[in-house]
């Protein structure tokens, strides 16, 4: 059923991976007007405040409209049935720009996108290539993908030299490639942390091709289940990826009576979400609002480039991020031998895998 299109004032707020990689778009260095350029957005279904995936998008594709003095059109999705439907009525509002959200709006993205050339298309988190040939399969797609295993990679070296137990845990939404790369450069990361220092971490929920799954991307009581089987193996670090399941484990946490430390995914948990400020040992940082915001502001200044963008270690586009109230937790030479790998990666001294490291 197709939602409401409702006005966002200016003050508000894969598969595999493409052969070629295109660089984030400029800044803007000018703007239109409100009449000549409207950006729009559709959420995937967690919404756009699931202090995350769809928050980043929507804060992104917001900074870049105030910057264009126009407003931003946006409409929410609330289940699989709403994606078409909503892709269409941006397209019935006269939409120069859409941003859809999450690898879950490819098909119909792509669709629309066939269907409206003359519409410039940004694609978080997935590339558009549904044949599988490398290329985004309709020209006026632009793909923001991310190669988060390389921040992922730094977050699962430092929870194997930070936990006491000996185990960390991850599990996920579903066994999608931009879910289970976050656990692959977490599994990586382990790895690392016990051959460099002849160590023994174990992985709890996710052995590098099956793991734990919730089935779906809300947070449920099959979040919570999933998360409590992870915790009752003894984890005292647990990596949950897929947008608000992260609430479940939280949850799951409390539960336990047991002193578990939490790292977010694609926002810093600890600045969104003021309630895992006592959990949160680090995110995974995904800089979705930075890459959406580029891409909206070159389609509005007639720069649009549909070459994909790949967010890196090295070009910013993922990170991770600060310790905030563990800094005195964490041993501070585990901490600078994170930061001392992190510019490894860069360098291509250390190599993580990926489906986007090619």
């Amino acid at each position: 059923m197709k939602k409401a299109v409702r006005l966002t004032a200016l003050a508000g707020a894969a598969a595999l991976a493409l052969a070629a990689c295109g660089e984030a778009p400029t800044e803007s260095t000018g703007g239109e007007t409100a009449s000549d350029f409207k950006p729009c957005i559709v959420s995937d279904a967690g919404g756009f405040d699931d202090k995350s995936f769809n928050q980043l998008s929507f804060e992104g594709a917001t900074a870049a409209a105030d910057q264009l003095g126009t407003e931003l059109v946006d409409v929410q999705s609330t289940s699989e049935s709403d994606y078409k439907g909503n892709i269409e009525s941006l397209v019935g509002e006269g939409c120069n720009a859409i941003v859809t959200v999450g690898f879950a709006l490819s098909a119909a993205t792509i669709e629309s996108a066939t269907a409206n050339p003359d519409i410039d298309y940004i694609l978080v988190d997935d590339a558009a290539d549904a044949d599988f040939d490398g290329e985004a399969d309709a020209e006026n797609i632009k793909p923001l993908l991310y190669d988060t295993a390389q921040a992922a990679f730094l977050a699962g070296y430092l929870a194997a030299g930070y936990s006491e137990a000996g185990k960390v845990g991850t599990f996920g939404g579903m066994d999608f490639p931009t879910v289970t790369i976050f656990m692959d450069g977490f599994k990586q990361g382990v790895d690392y942390y016990n051959e460099t220092n002849d160590e023994n971490v174990e992985l709890v929920g996710w052995d590098g091709k099956k793991g734990s799954f919730t089935g779906g991307f809300a947070a449920d009581p099959a979040a919570k289940q999933t998360a409590e089987n992870i915790l009752g193996q003894g984890v005292d670090v647990i990596l949950p990826v897929g947008g608000p399941i992260y609430q479940s484990a939280m949850d799951a946490i409390a539960d336990s009576g047991e002193d578990v430390a939490l790292i977010g995914v694609d926002a810093d948990f600890y600045e969104t979400d003021p309630t895992t400020q006592d959990l949160v040992l680090t995110s995974i940082l995904k800089k979705m609002d930075v890459s959406t915001e580029e891409a909206v502001l070159a389609s509005g200044n007639d720069e649009f480039d549909p070459a994909p963008y790949v967010g890196t270690l090295e070009n910013g586009g993922v990170d991770l991020a600060p310790l905030h109230n563990f800094e005195e937790d964490v041993d501070p030479a585990l901490w600078e031998e994170v930061q001392t790998l992190k510019q490894q990666i860069i360098d291509g001294e250390v190599e993580v895998k990926s489906y986007l490291a090619e």
